[in-house]
């Protein structure tokens, strides 16, 4: 029988380590695809970007660079997940039972479906796997969806459901620049959703769990 991939399920850095580590175990026999953000490596290149003004591309690749660190690093934590390289790979190794964690780098340049800029990140490239396998999207981050603001600002307020076009509007968000336009083109949904609770995931992939006692956001792409 084959195993289709039903959801890419982008792991945001900032839950690197514990909780990126924790949800990948959770997430065996979900028929997903991991792929992990940079986190503080990616972070560190940020900063030494604002001091040393390094080119696009420098900092476009390295950046992905990171992505392949923390995934390495989780999958070596997890029995259940393989590192994938390529799409085929993707499928094959969960056609085997496991979870595949996503290398993107090499995949990335063979494909190279972006331009170098700070405004694509991990959020970015997995709509674009997740669109490749015509599977669904769950960004998972530290907080529980989309704001109208930084959460943590006086006056911020949760957003349930959002049009990708309105988030075009938007200054910041939990979610990268890029993503509302990705999902505009390719017509298609995403949830954010906190990964501290890893039981709010699972919810929203399982179609035997209707508990959804909790907030995330989905927008609206399609």
């Amino acid at each position: 029988m084959i195993i289709i991939i039903k959801q890419v399920v982008k792991i945001g850095g900032s839950l690197f380590p514990n909780y990126a580590i924790d949800l990948a175990k959770k997430l065996e026999n979900t028929n997903s695809c991991i792929i992990l953000g940079g986190g503080e490596f990616a972070n560190l290149i940020r900063k030494y970007d604002s001091e040393q003004n390094f080119s696009d591309e420098a900092n476009h690749w390295t950046a992905i660079d990171c992505m392949d660190i923390t995934a390495k690093l989780v999958n070596d934590k997890v029995k259940s997940t393989k590192l994938a390289y390529s799409i085929e790979e993707v499928n094959k190794i969960s056609n085997e039972g496991f979870t595949p964690i996503f290398i993107v780098s090499k995949f990335l340049r063979d494909e190279d479906p972006f331009e170098c800029s700070w405004d694509v990140t991990s959020d970015s490239i997995a709509a674009y796997v997740a669109h490749l396998l015509n599977a669904n999207l769950f960004i998972v981050t530290d907080v529980n969806g989309i704001y109208t603001q930084e959460p943590k600002k006086p006056g911020s307020t949760f957003i349930s459901k959002i049009d990708a076009k309105t988030l075009l509007t938007f200054q910041e968000s939990s979610i990268d620049v890029m993503l509302p336009s990705l999902l505009l083109e390719f017509g298609t949904n995403c949830y954010v959703v906190n990964g501290k609770c890893p039981e709010w995931v699972l919810s929203l992939i399982d179609d035997n769990i209707n508990d959804y006692n909790f907030d995330y956001t989905q927008i609206i792409g399609d």
